[in-house]
């Protein structure tokens, strides 16, 4: 470059990143994704915006000079990398590990229901898809298939965390299967462009696989024991974190490097070499902000912002196949995560809030959709639809998602948990007597063994008495179930619980909650024990448990 164009390239540098920021803070202001404001910088600056109002200005930016082209594409293409190594520092492999069963379930189920949507609705109207009659029909249906199967880890950790679910149950599920999801496209999608790159030097399409997953087993088997004993030596005798920085960088170009040489693209050796480094116990918390900060701010920016520099979103957009792209991925993508969620054990309010959390294609999916462009592998049309199509599932993802967990926390409170048809009248006289009445409702609606579920019970109250003040006793105990329950049984002469103030009780909750939620069971053992602090209620228990049921709610609420 001159001194003309070398100006020209930092003054257009100057103003992506200032138009990619300031639209991605207003985003993020009304709590979207910031990637959809540095997109659609790009389409202000490219062809569908200032190429139609100003083609001049549009010209001298970006067509005129080849060396500005060859040096945006340059920096775009170092973005993605540097982000698909940030994207491998996120997964963690100990939650894939501890969330294998559920996560599991979770990804497969969604991946088969979404790849199969794709491919079937691909390979059934390719000329829809956008499909060039040169092109490979096979090849095509498996990279639709592929793409609709993405989930954005980023966007999905970002609205885990905003919900404050990010390490609940749900949040590990969701997580978990989206790192599975996220490794098992981009190898189907390396696989394919080994198929169809003429850039492998030499190697056969089946040596260019083997060589990946050659890859694969080295780096995250041995690659990863070797870098979690490089780390600690660096961070001792060399600065921090500019060492660590330093190190992270060129082991990720380098893993980006041999994989674009052997015919699959850089991405995905930035992708494994991130996951294997990720996994160290010595990369600190501090540093990993500072990775995520530097790609996030500057060079993810520049990546986003080129994508609406390539293509007339305009001239492009096609409003059906659009739709179609986007409610075919939204319903197999949900369906088939949410049924994987429900087998793997979890309840129906949570797998509908993992099948949405599932949803957002965000980032990844923009990402394979230009790589498939680049390739040829699809059109402009296609394109944009999904690039559309992964921003509107990434922006509804939250909000739906919110409404099912917002359900999910209503129902797992005392007040969402009791309900008029929990309150009856017993007749039983002892302690043992209403816990057997107790857990025999209980395993009818659990459809399960009252035995087992009664000796849990009695197992709990052996170990210290559950009766409490005021004519309260609360039995309970945690078991290998979905969903927690509450039974409430009234008895008008009481009955003898071994009370903290030696009164019988008149009042006896059964308390039942799923093995993997202590901090639940607290939470409603307290909310239950509130009301009772005078003896009103105790005194209030008649032969009709509809008016104590009403007095009690309106305590609870």
């Amino acid at each position: 470059m001159n001194t003309s164009e070398t100006a020209l390239f930092l003054l257009i540098l100057g103003i992506m990143l200032l138009l990619a920021r300031g639209l991605g803070e207003m985003f993020r202001a009304i709590k979207q994704p910031m990637i959809i404001g540095e997109i659609l910088a790009g389409i202000i600056l490219g062809p569908t915006v200032l190429g139609m109002l100003a083609p001049d200005i549009y010209n001298q930016f970006f067509t005129a000079s080849a060396a500005i082209t060859s040096a945006l594409n340059g920096l775009a293409m170092l973005g993605v990398v540097l982000l698909l190594i940030v994207s491998g520092l996120e997964v963690d492999l100990g939650v894939l590990i501890r969330q294998s069963k559920v996560a599991g379930l979770t990804s497969i189920t969604g991946i088969a229901f979404t790849f199969a949507a794709g491919f079937g609705l691909s390979y059934l109207f390719p000329a829809f898809l956008g499909m060039a009659p040169e092109k490979n029909h096979l090849i095509f249906s498996v990279f639709i298939g592929t793409a609709l199967s993405i989930t954005a880890l980023p966007v999905v950790a970002k609205i885990l965390m905003d919900l404050k679910l990010f390490k609940s149950e749900i949040g590990f599920t969701v997580i978990a299967a989206a790192m599975l999801n996220d490794i098992t496209g981009w190898i189907i999608f390396s696989i394919l462009i080994a198929q169809i790159s003429d850039s492998s030097h030499g190697f056969s399409p089946q040596t260019t696989v083997l060589l990946m997953f050659t890859f694969l087993l080295v780096t995250l088997v041995f690659g990863r024991k070797l870098f979690n004993r490089i780390l600690p030596v660096i961070q001792k005798k060399f600065s921090l974190p500019g060492s660590v920085l330093n190190f992270i960088f060129i082991a990720g170009l380098a893993g980006a490097a041999f994989t674009e040489y052997i015919g699959i693209h850089a991405i995905f050796g930035a992708f494994i070499v991130g996951i294997a480094i990720g996994d160290s116990a010595h990369l600190k918390e501090e540093t990993r902000e500072i990775i995520q900060q530097f790609v996030t701010n500057i060079f993810a920016p520049l990546f986003f912002v080129s994508i609406g520099l390539r293509v007339n979103f305009i001239l492009n957009f096609d409003f059906f196949l659009t739709l179609t792209l986007i409610v075919v991925a939204t319903a197999s993508k949900v369906t088939g995560s949410a049924l994987g969620a429900r087998a793997a054990g979890m309840g129906q309010t949570e797998s509908m809030a993992v099948g949405f959390g599932m949803n957002a294609h965000g980032a990844m999916e923009i990402i394979l959709g230009l790589l498939a462009l680049e390739y040829g592998l699809i059109g402009e049309r296609t394109f944009v639809a999904l690039v559309i199509m992964a921003i509107v599932t990434s922006v509804i993802s939250g909000p739906l998602m919110s409404v099912y967990a917002e359900r999910l926390r209503k129902l797992r409170t005392l007040k969402g948990l009791l309900s008029p048809a929990s309150v009856y009248i017993t007749e039983a006289r002892t302690k043992d007597e209403v816990i057997r009445e107790l857990c025999k409702k209980a395993a009818a609606r659990y459809r399960t063994d009252e035995t087992s579920l009664r000796i849990a019970v009695l197992a709990r109250e052996e170990s210290s008495s559950t009766g409490l003040v005021n004519g309260l006793a609360l039995p309970h105990a945690r078991i290998t179930v979905k969903e927690p329950l509450i039974l409430c049984a009234l008895s008008q002469k009481g009955i003898e619980f071994d009370s903290m103030d030696r009164e019988p009780s008149h009042i006896i909750f059964l308390l039942i909650t799923p093995l993997a939620m202590p901090e639940l069971q607290l939470q409603l053992l307290s909310d239950i024990a509130k009301p009772f602090d005078s003896d009103e209620l105790a005194l209030a228990v008649s032969k009709d448990p509809g008016s104590f049921y009403a007095l009690l709610s309106e305590k609870i609420t």
